[in-house]
């Protein structure tokens, strides 16, 4: 088979690689598309090693078609439309994939296009209900809210009754993240996003991308019994934290991954994918959420993908055809 193969950062090129197959309790995937993550740039960079017996191969989320099951494997079948959330091998023309983490094509959704929904809609129904609790009538704050993993939280959370304010760089990002349903938009360039919070209340939940640069801040803009989930390292892995800060609000940070998690058991990646799968694909058969699919290319073309991605210039997913 073919598939991308990170010779450096910057030279990503689609070479013939040992073929794959499933094996016990595996799903063996024809791709159709694959999602791109910033975490896959890391990667490519050399800087996150996909976890232990994953592949070597970049992607965490693909679409596709059963080709094969192995054995002890009785709810997908070869021939079915699938999505998947893996632990690596997605640039590829097939993946091996535990099968709790195989979900079906949402109604409503292409093909194509559900490659860019299963990482974003795990990572946001993990953070944000499984472990923030989120719910009716509290404040959620999102940074990045352009982004994909923001795209899907503003849609989720308001079919929730969640009211929800976003950080972003530039005026059509925030008019995109309005029509989404956020309702407090903060440009990070030129305002002050804890004091916007602050003039609503404090934020109950606030889903964070940032890291270090943003911790002080963060805690700040919570409102009292307020809960900070980080979920990324854009600005940083180390800052000071002001416990007075943090005990007088009674706060919560919480730090979390979804790749490195069991495939099952509590807390798992398959029990992650159950609650998507019974909670969040009804949402998108109704309408509620949709995938955002800001850029689709060839994966011939994954440098010009992961460019676009670092430019921060496109607002959802990026999808890589095959």
């Amino acid at each position: 088979m073919r598939a991308i193969v990170a010779e450096s950062p910057d030279q990503l090129s689609w070479q013939d690689v040992p073929d794959v197959s499933a094996g016990p309790g595996e799903v063996l995937i024809k791709v159709a598309a694959a999602g791109v993550n910033r975490a896959d740039l890391l990667q490519a960079a050399g800087k996150y090693p996909p976890p232990p017996g994953a592949s070597e191969i970049i992607g965490m989320e693909v679409s596709g078609v059963v080709a094969e099951t192995g054995a002890g494997v009785t709810d997908w079948s070869a021939g079915q439309q699938v999505c998947a959330l893996l632990a690596g091998g997605g640039y590829a023309e097939y993946v091996a994939v535990p099968a709790g983490q195989v979900l079906p094509i949402p109604a409503r959704v292409d093909l194509v296009d559900a490659a860019g929904l299963p990482e974003v809609a795990c990572t946001v129904w993990s953070n944000l209900v499984m472990t923030a609790h989120l719910g009716k009538g509290q404040l959620l704050l999102v940074h990045g809210g352009a982004s994909g993993i923001g795209s899907h939280a503003i849609q989720v959370a308001r079919a929730l009754g969640v009211r929800v304010a976003v950080t972003a760089g530039s005026a059509e990002k925030l008019e995109f993240c309005r029509e989404l349903g956020a309702e407090i938009t903060i440009n990070y360039r030129d305002e002050d996003f804890v004091e916007r919070l602050r003039q609503n209340g404090g934020a109950d939940v606030i889903l964070d991308i940032m890291g270090a640069a943003y911790l002080d801040r963060n805690i700040d803009a919570l409102a009292t019994d307020g809960q900070l989930v980080i979920i990324g390292m854009q600005g940083g892995i180390k800052g000071e934290l002001n416990i007075a800060k943090l005990l007088g609000k009674r706060a919560r940070v919480i730090g979390t991954t979804l790749r490195a998690r069991p495939v099952t058991g509590p807390n798992s990646k398959t029990e992650i994918v159950q609650a998507v799968i019974g909670s969040v694909w009804p949402l998108i058969a109704e309408g509620r959420v949709r995938p955002i699919i800001g850029a689709r290319l060839p994966i011939q073309r994954a440098g010009e993908a992961h460019q676009q991605l670092t430019s921060s210039k496109v607002t959802g997913k990026v999808v890589l055809t095959v």
